[in-house]
């Protein structure tokens, strides 16, 4: 087993891609923490995934540093240390930047970026007394190309990957590696639980390319073992990265042809799944 005895806490894990990497890193030998803002469906998560003993749920909306520091030591105090962090938590905001709602999107920076960095903060802490660890943030192609009424979004991953690499640079010499992970379109309920403005479009061919959560998963494991630092998931999407730093315009004028409501959309996954 490749984790055997190490413990991980993955926030955002009562779904999704934290529910995945909380499966495959358990059945690697690992001691799991699965945590987000709602305990109910976090436990039904760990029953899903059949930890026993190996596993432990919290509730924690990583938006609140108090919720955060209880998390470290709620887990500490189970299981005596913490040897990887991954940070899944997060949503969506699907509206025009003439348009979005300003709370919403702060709500949203909360969260999956200011949330973040306070998961970093309360866990580096604990890595550098024991000798090193792996936090894993989970961002998303969009991190590299910013989409039509998923700006907001985008700018929280954008400043993700930033914050994410220059803390690898400043981890290293202590043994702590940070990995960035960016998946593109992944068959889970994101889309639908997205908050939603009043011009909601996606692009339409995305559902074609989508994969299930179990390839993050796999993803992630494999570079952490390798303390890389970023992983683009599935691998096909580093193509359009590279695409769209050599040739944005012919990129953003495929982007806009393939923009589709949202609803219409949510309904082509629908008849996929």
């Amino acid at each position: 087993m490749k984790l055997q005895d190490k413990v991980a806490v993955i926030t955002g894990a009562s779904m999704g891609i934290g529910e995945a990497i909380a499966k495959l890193f358990l059945q690697e030998g690992a001691k799991v923490v699965l945590c987000a803002r709602d305990l109910p469906r976090t436990k039904a998560a760990e029953e899903r995934i059949g930890g026993g003993a190996n596993t432990l749920s919290v509730a924690c909306d990583v938006s609140q540093r108090s919720q955060v520091d209880a998390l470290v030591k709620t887990t500490l105090d189970k299981f005596g240390r913490i040897d990887i962090f991954v940070n899944n938590a997060g949503f969506g905001l699907n509206d025009a930047v003439a348009d979005m709602d300003m709370a919403a999107l702060r709500r949203m920076f909360d969260t999956n970026l200011f949330g973040v960095i306070d998961c970093m903060q309360a866990v580096i802490p604990v890595m550098r007394k024991q000798g090193g660890g792996d936090i894993v943030n989970i961002s998303s192609v969009s991190g590299y190309i910013s989409t039509p009424y998923m700006s907001g979004y985008a700018a929280t991953k954008h400043a993700m990957n930033a914050i994410g690499k220059a803390a690898r640079m400043e981890l290293q010499r202590q043994n702590i590696n940070v990995l960035t992970v960016c998946p593109g379109y992944i068959a889970t309920d994101f889309v639908k639980n997205m908050e939603k403005g009043k011009h909601s479009e996606r692009l339409g061919s995305s559902v074609k390319y989508s994969v299930g959560p179990e390839v993050v998963a796999v993803a992630t494991l494999q570079g952490m073992l390798k303390r890389k630092r970023e992983v683009v998931t599935p691998r096909f999407y580093s193509v359009f990265i590279r695409m769209y730093q050599a040739l944005p315009s012919v990129v953003e004028s495929q982007i806009r042809k393939a923009l589709r409501p949202t609803a219409q959309v949510l309904a082509e996954a629908a008849k996929k799944q």
